[in-house]
């Protein structure tokens, strides 16, 4: 007769390959649950990032915009310089003959 030890061990195995589906499914459902984790985290991650990039993308808009500005508002003074020297003969004063004014 066998021992109880070795009957305890035979019986443990039965229930095992007897429940083998159950275990397998259960196996299959905690990866699943940890698969769930992992891609809900890499979610939150590309969430954050593409927040920083859009804040980063507005205010490299706005610096363009300005510098937009700037330089129609410069190439507006020169094309006045310009159609002044043309036109007009203006040209600068030389700084001898600049007359500083003082008021009271």
């Amino acid at each position: 007769m066998a021992t109880p030890k070795v009957v305890l061990t035979l019986d443990i195995w039965h229930d095992i390959k007897r429940h083998l589906v159950i275990y397998g499914i259960l196996l299959l459902v905690l990866i699943s649950a940890f698969s769930v984790i992992y891609f809900t985290h890499l979610n939150r991650q590309t969430t954050s990032k593409i927040e920083v990039l859009l804040t980063e993308r507005d205010a490299l808009e706005n610096e363009w915009r300005n510098l937009l500005l700037e330089q129609n508002s410069l190439a507006e003074h020169s094309a006045i310089e310009s159609s002044a020297e043309k036109q007009l003969n203006m040209t600068r004063p030389d700084a001898s003959s600049e007359i500083i004014i003082k008021l009271l």
